[in-house]
Parts: C-alpha cells; sequence; structure tokens
C-alpha cells in the first residue's frame, strides 16, 4: 500500500476510534480532524460495514477487468464498424449503431470508447502547441450554405506506378459538403480552371472562396492576383486569402485532409485512374455516410442546397460607372493611363479596370470589385495599397 494511503488510514483509524469511545462528541472531533460532519459519519458507517480496510479511498474510475455492460455482440459490431471506419470516433460510431439498430439500446459513447481502448484500436495523440500570430484572420460570418468554399490542393504522394498526384479539393464551409476531390494532371492554372468551371455549372458559383497563398490561387504580387483568382473575380466571387504559415484559418478544411491522409494516402492505389476512383468514393461516403458532429451527426448532402447563382455561358465582362474611366490591361499586366504607362497584374491581361475619381488629382483603380490600389495625377509612380490616405500621396 502506497505511503500516503496508509497515512489516511492510519488517521482515519484513530478518528474512528476515539469516535466510538464512550461520552465522545463527533463534532469536536470533526474539527480537530478538520473534516466536515458528513465526512466523519461516513468513516464511521464504512468502519461498522468493513472494518478498517473500509476506510481506504475507493476506486472511482473503471477497472481493467471490471465488465461491460454491453452484449458481445453489441461489442462486435462496435469493433466491425471501426474496422470499416479506422479514424472515426466513439461519436460517429454511436450514430452508426444507432442507424443500424433504431429499435435496440446501443452503448453510450464512454463504453463505445472503453471498448476500443481494450481492443487496442485507440493511440494517443500527440498535441501540439499552436503559434500565434500577429495579422488578423479573416472575418467571415457563414450562416448558410455556398457563402464560402474552401479550396486547397492536399498534400501530394505516389500511386504504385510511382506516379505522383496531388488532389485538389473544393469543400462547401457551411455545409462541410466535399464537391470535388480531383486528381489534376498539374496544379496550373490551365489544368484547374476546367475542374471550377464543372463544378459551377453543376452547383452554382460560390460568394467567396478561401484559399491559401499558395499556387495557383495566389501571388505575391501587388494584387496578390493569379490568372485563376483574378477569373474568380471577375465573376463576382470574393477571394479570402488565409494568412501566410496559419493553417487555422482553414482549420475544418485541414481537418478533412487529416482524414484523407489517413484513409487515402496511407493506401495508395496503383495508378492515377484508379486513384480519381477510389478519391471519388471517398468524397460519397464523406457526403453521404459520415455523421459529422459540427452538423448535429447529420451528413453534409442532406444540408447543402445547391447555389442560386449561374454560372455565365459567356466571358465575364467588368462593367464599370459612367462617370469613370475605363482602360484594358495590355500584355505583360501593364496599362496607360494619363499619358503613363504602368504595371498593373499579369493576371490582369484582357480584362478592363476602372479608374474612379477622387478629391483632386487622386483616383483609386478597380477590377471588378476589388480596389488595386490608389494614385495621385500625373500617375508617374506605381500604385499605393488600397488603404493608403491620399493625403499621403
Amino acid at each position: 500500500m502506497p505511503w500516503k494511503n496508509a497515512h489516511l488510514m492510519s488517521i482515519r483509524h484513530n478518528f474512528v476510534l476515539q469516535a466510538l469511545s464512550p461520552g465522545s462528541n463527533i463534532s469536536a472531533l470533526c474539527r480537530d480532524y478538520n473534516v466536515s460532519r458528513k465526512t466523519g459519519y461516513k468513516w464511521l458507517h464504512r468502519y461498522r460495514i468493513g472494518g478498517v480496510l473500509a476506510l481506504d479511498n475507493l476506486d472511482r474510475g473503471p477497472a481493467a477487468g471490471r465488465p461491460l455492460k454491453v452484449s458481445a455482440e453489441m461489442a462486435i459490431e462496435v469493433l466491425n464498424i471501426r474496422d470499416a471506419h479506422p479514424t472515426w470516433g466513439a461519436r460517429k460510431l454511436q450514430v452508426m449503431l444507432k442507424r443500424q439498430y433504431p429499435a435496440k439500446e446501443v452503448p453510450s459513447e464512454r463504453t463505445i470508447g472503453r471498448i476500443l481502448t481494450r481492443a487496442g484500436r485507440v493511440k494517443p495523440r500527440r498535441v501540439r502547441g499552436r503559434k500565434s500570430s500577429p495579422s488578423k484572420r479573416p472575418n467571415l460570418e457563414i450562416t448558410g450554405s455556398n457563402q464560402v468554399w474552401t479550396v486547397d490542393f492536399k498534400g501530394w504522394w505516389r500511386t504504385g506506378t510511382g506516379r505522383r498526384v496531388e488532389p485538389l479539393t473544393v469543400r462547401d464551409a457551411h455545409s462541410r459538403f466535399l464537391l470535388a476531390v480531383r486528381v489534376p494532371r498539374t496544379i496550373r492554372t490551365e489544368d484547374v480552371r476546367p475542374i471550377f468551371e464543372e463544378l459551377f455549372k453543376r452547383f452554382g458559383m460560390p460568394d467567396a472562396i478561401l484559399s491559401d497563398n499558395g499556387s495557383p490561387f495566389a501571388s505575391r504580387g501587388q494584387s496578390g492576383l493569379t490568372k485563376l483568382s483574378a477569373w474568380w473575380v471577375a465573376l463576382g466571387i470574393q477571394h479570402v486569402r488565409s494568412r501566410p504559415g496559419c493553417p487555422q484559418d482553414n482549420g475544418g478544411h485541414e481537418r478533412m485532409h487529416l482524414d484523407m491522409k489517413r484513409e487515402l494516402q496511407n493506401h495508395p492505389a496503383w495508378n492515377v485512374e484508379e486513384q480519381q476512383v477510389a478519391c471519388e468514393r471517398w468524397r460519397h461516403e464523406f457526403n453521404e455516410v459520415r455523421p459529422h458532429e459540427a452538423l448535429g451527426q447529420a451528413t453534409p448532402s442532406s444540408v447543402y442546397r445547391r447555389s442560386r447563382r449561374v454560372f455565365p455561358s459567356s466571358a465575364p465582362q467588368c462593367v464599370y460607372p459612367s462617370e469613370w474611366s475605363t482602360r484594358r490591361v495590355q500584355k505583360g499586366g501593364t496599362v496607360r493611363y494619363n499619358g503613363f504607362q504602368r504595371h498593373v497584374s499579369a493576371a490582369l491581361r484582357g480584362y478592363d479596370i476602372g479608374f474612379e475619381p477622387l478629391d483632386g488629382p487622386h483616383f483609386r483603380v478597380w477590377f471588378a470589385g476589388l480596389c488595386l490600389g490608389v494614385g495621385r495625377l500625373p500617375w508617374n509612380q506605381a500604385l499605393r495599397p488600397p488603404g493608403t490616405d491620399v493625403t499621403q500621396l
């Protein structure tokens, strides 16, 4: 017996012996031993029932050998579902049991967790510390489907033939509905844009798209635009970028990628074609079968609704107010205004941009609904950031 427990039992034993002595005062004894009267009478009750050994602390946790209050058949069914979905936790497994046995009483989450632990199906997780970022996190209020789509590339792996695959994943932030898991030929715009065209035709267009700062979604230029994101903006879709080095800004998407790593990447297919089939099969299960805690254990497909924003059949045109000056961006991303030619963005080649007049010689440059910056006549300097005070120009 540990020394600490032996010392506690000695104190309690002394208390009981004094309390059972003729003429003893229980209240005074409790004050002397610095315990409540309730605790003092509890020790007396234990001693009368089980003697000195009953004064030891009772084990309040589930003993390793304590039998589970669940049938062997139900325990086997829990393990079968877990084997089919190795990354699912007790809560999801309980939802699946309720679906399969609506007329039966299924085990609690705690009991399912104990079944998994005893069967060796649970591995301890490593907790990582979070790094703080001084920049401001994107402020997105999401209350319905298609308000925000999140996009990213899953980390690459190789098929059995040695071919590198890097799936593009597109997800609705509200419903968690996974719109696409595609393996493009490359991650270049010419191979990625057709995927988005197909998604826009099938599901409609979102209000905004959240991505990281990597290619082909964003660039290091002043506008931060690429050919792909410029096309989104021309369609009237807001492009929101996460903070550099802050994957938590798109945490739900990153969490989904962790499931993909466990269930897809760790079991690569033989070739690209078979890998795409496996990705589509996994997407179907994610949308139609897997319960999601954030959705009240519903499936994403039961929550998602198609967007009312229809994808246009012709190329998007940027229209600006009549009092603005309009110029077309030329080859190389340059534009001529007020006798000066300045570089704006190579991603905007072929698009029209608008010059909004401000007080005095100042103006603001727009591409669709995106402000590219502010300038001053004569335009002999590069554009300043959109938030620049015109008095500083």
